[in-house]
């Protein structure tokens, strides 16, 4: 695939430090984008900048913090003066059944998970609606389309996540700005590398295509959509699960 049209474009990676994130911004690097990192480990941000290629800047910050938010703004339009392409994929959980489930779980993951990408959405339009084109990706979840038992506040954040993304989408077409999400399924990480394996068996048992998927595959998907390629999709959700969960 064909996507040098990315080259010198200016990417801010939410979550970075994270699996998905930091292929993330590894691919896009390798496409010729300047990235912007954020995440809240420093350890993990470090290495992963000293692996790019292209001009860079790194972030540690706490974004569901105001201070923490308002740095990482200000200090990526100082250095690159506008964001052309947002990847929300910042996200925790804290999960208990509903039954059991604090104010603090619940509003804590829908401030991080869903409050902070609408507020970074709202910066980064601001200079793309400039230069007439954008791209928006949010990083959903599979369980924010079809639910799951004990995660009522993550869940309740990645499908708001998939709504807000498209009611952006309509309001932001007519500027050259398309935005669109990601659902994952079950991916590589150190959580699944973790699973014992009967554990493991049991997941694969659900996932037709009989494997877990990789940051890569999420991160390939992402360079599409952020392409010109992509340019007639909007407010769409891309469901990266292995035939999980088909809808």
């Amino acid at each position: 695939m064909d996507n040098t049209n990315l080259k010198n474009k200016i990417v801010l990676i939410t979550g970075a430090s994270g699996a998905i994130g930091s292929a993330i911004a590894k691919h896009l690097d390798g496409l010729g984008c300047k990235i912007i990192l954020t995440g809240t480990n420093l350890e993990k941000i470090t290495k992963l900048s000293k692996s790019l290629s292209n001009d860079y800047l790194s972030v540690i910050a706490d974004l569901s913090k105001d201070k923490d938010f308002n740095s990482l703004c200000d200090q990526s339009i100082k250095k690159f003066k506008k964001v052309d392409i947002l990847i929300n994929n910042a996200g925790i959980n804290k999960d208990a059944l509903s039954i059991r489930m604090s104010s603090e779980q619940w509003n804590k993951v829908i401030q991080l998970n869903l409050t902070v990408a609408f507020k970074l959405s709202q910066m980064a339009i601001k200079s793309m609606i400039k230069q007439k084109w954008g791209r928006i990706v949010g990083i959903s979840s599979i369980i924010g389309v079809g639910g799951n038992a004990g995660q009522v506040n993550y869940a309740a954040s990645k499908a708001g996540m998939i709504g807000m993304h498209k009611s952006l989408a309509l309001e932001v077409v007519s500027r050259g700005i398309t935005v669109n999400c990601i659902a994952p399924g079950f991916i590589e990480s150190p959580m699944t590398q973790a699973l014992s394996k009967e554990q493991k068996d049991l997941m694969l048992k659900k996932i037709p295509v009989g494997n877990v998927g990789t940051p890569e595959d999420v991160a390939r998907c992402v360079a599409f959509l952020t392409s010109d390629k992509a340019s007639f999709i909007t407010g769409s959700t891309v469901n990266i699960n292995g035939g999980m969960l088909m809808v």
